[in-house]
């Protein structure tokens, strides 16, 4: 029988894909928005994918309707609220030519390194979090396929999404080496941690996966309705993040057939 060691190694390496995705700025300084863009639209489909396939599908297979829809509907609210409530900071992204996201919150530049690290991680933090409860709730349930397909899911998402985080992150000064490290410990700290709480949940609360599910979908929609999608359409490149969010999905559809979940 699966521990909560076992889950809590498994979310950390599900969080920490995140750094793969911080990679590629060693071998580029500069970005275009087109592909920054793109990336954005590849994480909000294989988020979406995630979702549907190893949250909703699982979910209402083994609970009811109530269950499910009641969770969505609570993850998604759940997601605004603490976007709302906790603060948190987007990181600031410039492309080749020094044009901002026009939506996105300015870093001030007088701000102690300990504060904007507490302000980003706690956006990071909002978005995980859901994450890692299910993958830890899936697991102690008993429904090893549908937590492996999730960590799965999350892991190949954590991939565009560190490296949508690691653009800009690089753009503020700090080193290549440091930028890659706090992207691959902002999946690797929350995920293995909410995995851990989510396991220890159901050994308090039977049955709870359903609903759940339910609510990590419905956090991880807002993500993308609230987020990525307005983020990858605000350069005139919403075409290539249409076409990455497809292709996203696409990736989820597979590895739910491939997973047979």
């Amino acid at each position: 029988m699966i521990s909560v060691v076992d889950v809590t190694f498994i979310a950390l390496l599900a969080g920490a894909a995140t750094g793969l995705g911080a990679l590629p700025i060693l071998i580029a300084s500069n970005v275009s928005h087109r592909v920054y863009d793109g990336a954005l639209g590849l994480a909000a489909g294989i988020m979406v994918g995630a979702a549907v396939f190893a949250l909703v599908v699982p979910g209402l297979e083994l609970g009811t309707l109530a269950e499910v829809s009641g969770g969505f509907i609570v993850g998604g609210g759940f997601l605004l609220a603490a976007n709302w409530a906790i603060p948190h900071a987007h990181m600031l992204f410039r492309g080749p030519n020094g044009d901002e996201f026009p939506e996105s919150q300015p870093v001030d530049e007088e701000d102690d390194a300990m504060r904007r690290a507490v302000l980003i991680g706690s956006s990071i933090t909002i978005h995980n979090v859901p994450e890692g409860l299910a993958i830890g709730i899936a697991f102690a349930s008993g429904f090893e396929e549908v937590g492996i397909a999730l960590a799965g899911a999350i892991a190949i998402q954590n991939v565009p999404d560190g490296f949508a985080m690691a653009v800009p992150a690089s753009q503020t000064g700090l080193s290549k080496v440091k930028t890659i490290l706090y992207t691959t410990l902002s999946g690797a700290i929350p995920e293995p941690i909410a995995a851990a709480a989510g396991f220890a949940l159901v050994g308090v609360v039977t049955g709870v996966f359903p609903a759940a599910a339910g609510f990590a979908a419905g956090a991880m929609m807002a993500v993308v309705f609230r987020e990525l999608i307005p983020e990858s359409h605000s350069h005139g490149y919403a075409d290539t993040a249409t076409v990455t969010f497809i292709l996203g999905f696409a990736i989820m559809l597979g590895v739910d057939v491939g997973l047979a979940v």
